[in-house]
């Protein structure tokens, strides 16, 4: 059990499949071997530093959107429905 968990682990990483790898995280199983807790401990630290990074990409995604926008925003030229025959 424990090596299947670690080993889906070790494949959902490399995926970079976080709904995987939130479900495994989740669902730790208890480990005996010295080994298998330790490469536990250092694949649950890889697995937060990608976390920590794909929430600061989406960050830095979303400031850049909210920047794009502002910018179209400022661009846009009310256009009126009507026809100005006044000018």
């Amino acid at each position: 059990m424990s090596q299947t968990w670690l080993n889906n682990l070790k494949i959902a990483l490399v995926q970079k499949d976080v709904e995987v790898l939130s479900k495994l995280v989740q669902n730790l199983p208890e480990l005996q071997e010295e080994k298998d807790i330790q490469e536990a401990i250092f694949l649950t630290k890889e697995v937060s530093a990608l976390f920590q990074n794909l929430k600061d990409e989406t960050g830095a995604s979303m400031h850049l959107m909210q920047k794009n926008l502002d910018f179209l925003k400022s661009t846009h030229i009310d256009s009126s429905s009507k026809l100005d025959v006044t000018s």
